[in-house]
């Protein structure tokens, strides 16, 4: 639906997590009978959620933990595992730095090249506990990387920028082909990010395995107040889904459509799978796990960028272990822990069976969801008030 901002200036009304429910149907089910299986290529995962490819979030033992727990993580090949040989010393310095500090020093920090031997090792790390190695990089990179990825034994690639388009007009550098890219490299290849029905599609049509929906909306993402782009991400994955359903009946090639970012709580996860994600990507709530490497502090993608960073430092603190984080017993009221186990009792309660299924539930739009008889817990800033 759109409306008139201004004489001859149209506006399309959109959504984020705290403006819609979801609402149940006629039938429920045992929570421990529903199938949260999700699938991208060959593989298959019991866990529909995966950690963000962020330096504060993932490093090879997170990545180990979270796949023996049946999800996925994803390694960034630009970040400090790649670039130094210890990158916990870095990492501690990013820790301890002053908020005055931490943009220009992670400046300086990630200023450091790649060191194609340790993308090598930090790959075989991951491959020698026996758990799929997914990792990623930004378009530029992906030919030289993703040679040098496939080649160590990497399971999934991740091409990743803040806009991702099929049609990239540059005079200054070599514009990446991203259909020659999915169809030369041998295993699959996740693109992203996209928020619109006509991106989207054309990702899918180049070759993606799977789609990244989702600008600005993560917890140490400045992307919409630094340029002022972005969709809600309610909007944005429903959209997207679209261009996957059609996609899907022309072709009949499935292709899992992933809402990164934005998700505070389990019930935002829920929403997300309700709007048509097949998983979901997070940071902030799983950088707060004891086993994540930034020791309770988190920091977006772009804050190292050498111009414009688009990424802040953030403290959120540590909540407990991984497993409590996903399986529980969740020791907070606020939603953070816990996860499938939210997901899992919501797909219950809605009568969805497995996660197609949750696609098809009822949404409806309320904006007083999130405050509507939670006085108390406002004024006490305890549960959905904090």
């Amino acid at each position: 639906m759109s409306s008139f901002i201004g004489v001859n200036k149209k506006a399309r009304q959109s959504y984020g997590f705290d403006e819609i429910a979801l609402s149940p149907g006629s039938i429920t089910i045992n929570p421990e009978e529903v199938d949260t299986n999700w699938k991208i290529g060959k593989y298959e995962f019991a866990v529909p959620i995966i950690a963000a490819a962020m330096d504060g979030v993932v490093d090879p033992k997170f990545a180990v933990a979270m796949g023996k727990l049946g999800g996925i993580a994803i390694l960034n090949l630009e970040g400090v595992q790649t670039k130094y040989e210890n990158p916990d010393k870095v990492i501690e310095k990013i820790v301890k730095s002053s908020g005055k500090e931490a943009t220009r020093l992670v400046q300086r920090i990630y200023e450091e090249p790649i060191k194609e031997k340790l993308v090598v090792k930090r790959i075989k790390e991951i491959k020698k506990a026996g758990i799929p190695a997914i990792v990623s990089c930004i378009p530029q990179k992906a030919p030289r990387l993703g040679k040098i990825a496939e080649e160590a034994g990497a399971d999934i690639f991740v091409v990743q920028s803040t806009v991702l388009t099929v049609k990239h007009i540059t005079t200054k550098y070599e514009s990446v082909n991203l259909k020659k890219f999915c169809s030369q490299i041998k295993i699959p290849v996740i693109l992203g990010n996209c928020v619109t029905y006509d991106v989207g599609l054309e990702l899918m049509q180049a070759g993606a395995a799977a789609v990244l929906v989702g600008i600005g909306p993560g917890a140490a993402c400045t992307t919409r107040g630094v340029l002022g782009i972005g969709v809600p991400q309610v909007t944005a994955i429903c959209d997207v889904a679209a261009a996957r359903d059609f996609y899907y009946k022309k072709t009949h090639r499935y292709v899992p459509v992933i809402a990164d970012g934005g998700m505070r709580t389990g019930g935002d996860l829920c929403k997300a799978i309700a709007c048509g994600a097949d998983a979901a990507v997070i940071g902030s709530i799983l950088a707060r796990a004891k086993e994540s490497p930034g020791r309770g502090y988190h920091w977006g993608m772009a804050t190292p960028h050498p111009n414009l960073p688009r990424g802040t430092r953030i403290y959120v603190g540590t909540s407990g272990p991984l497993k409590e984080i996903l399986f529980g017993p969740a020791r907070t009221d606020d939603g953070s822990q816990n996860l499938m186990g939210a997901l899992q009792t919501s797909m219950g309660n809605l009568g969805a069976k497995n996660i197609k299924e949750m696609h098809k539930v009822e949404i409806i739009i309320a904006p007083s969801i999130q405050t509507e008889g939670k006085l108390f817990q406002s004024v006490q800033r305890v549960g959905m008030g904090k």
